[in-house]
This record gives C-alpha cells, sequence and structure tokens, in this order.
C-alpha cells in the first residue's frame, strides 16, 4: 500500500486518466474528489464488503433449497 500525505487541494494522479483530490479535511472525516472515464468503476469499500456478503448468503441459501429439495425427492 503506499501513504503519501495531501493536504486539501492537493492531487494525487493514477496512470493518465484518474485524479483524486483532497476537496476538504473535517476534524473527522476527509472530503475526496475523484476524476475518471465513465468506464473505471468506483465503488465504496463498505458496500463492496456488503454485496459480498449478500452474494455469499444467497450462495449458501440457494445451496441450502438445493439440498432440501433432494432430500424431499429421495423420501418420496
Amino acid at each position: 500500500m503506499l501513504v503519501v500525505t495531501r493536504k486539501q487541494d492537493e492531487s494525487l494522479i493514477i496512470s493518465d486518466d484518474i485524479c483524486i483530490t483532497v476537496l476538504e479535511i473535517g476534524k473527522d472525516k476527509v472530503k475526496i474528489g475523484i476524476s475518471a472515464p465513465k468506464e473505471v468503476k468506483i465503488i465504496r469499500s463498505e458496500l463492496k464488503d456488503a454485496r459480498q456478503t449478500n452474494e455469499q448468503s444467497a450462495s449458501v441459501s440457494k445451496s441450502a433449497i438445493a439440498e432440501l429439495l433432494k432430500l424431499h425427492k429421495e423420501e418420496e
């Protein structure tokens, strides 16, 4: 992980087409702006984590339903 220090209104350039700028520094948070091409997917980490958790839960649920159906067919 690269760690850098930036002040308000300072930026980082990633590649040739992504720019991250510190817009505002508050007491307990930092507001950043990201300029990137539309095809670059940008998502907050907590949303990605929640989506992965939901996908894992759905996968487990599908597996459980499939197993119940299998058991039900065997009982018939």
